[in-house]
């Protein structure tokens, strides 16, 4: 299951932040990280992806966003959540497992996101509550996307010790 480990996070980060999860699968495609490679890693689209990913979390506290549980915000989000979750998938993960096992991190991330988060921003704890989710998001997608490298080398070396014996 550790290969799987890095589809359930970036699936999970999906849930929370989606664009926080498409700008850190910019950055695992131009750092070769990425199974997928369809991704854009180009400056430009990471760029793109990272703007989109800070305006995100803006209007997300804004009081005219839309809830993240209403049905086209989640299909996205599974979507993104699958693509994700085969794009970071460890060595020998088999892709269907792995976009599956994304769709559920994506699924865990918009309720529990939403839970600890609650529903509005109008106190200062609920700005406080929607900045640690936005951290958290940024935080989680940067750790598994220098994990792949980390996952690739422990299943590397595993491998190696099988073909030695």
């Amino acid at each position: 299951m550790q290969r799987y480990r890095t589809s359930f996070g970036i699936g999970f980060v999906t849930g929370m932040r989606s664009m926080t999860a498409c700008a850190a699968l910019s950055f695992a495609a131009a750092e070769g990280r990425s199974r997928v490679r369809w991704i854009p890693g180009s400056p430009e689209a990471r760029s793109f992806a990272s703007a989109m990913a800070l305006a995100e979390m803006a209007g997300d506290k804004m009081p005219f966003a839309p809830d993240r549980r209403i049905l086209p915000s989640v299909a996205v989000r599974l979507a993104l959540g699958a693509v994700g979750g085969v794009a970071l998938a460890g060595r020998g993960a088999s892709p269907v497992t792995a976009g599956l096992i994304g769709m559920a991190g994506a699924i865990a991330g918009t309720l529990i996101g939403r839970k600890a988060r609650g529903g509005t921003t109008r106190s200062a704890s609920d700005w406080g509550r929607a900045l640690t989710e936005d951290a958290v998001a940024a935080g989680l997608a940067t750790a598994l996307v220098r994990d792949v490298d980390r996952l690739e080398s422990v299943e590397g070396a595993h491998d190696r010790s099988y073909a030695r014996g």
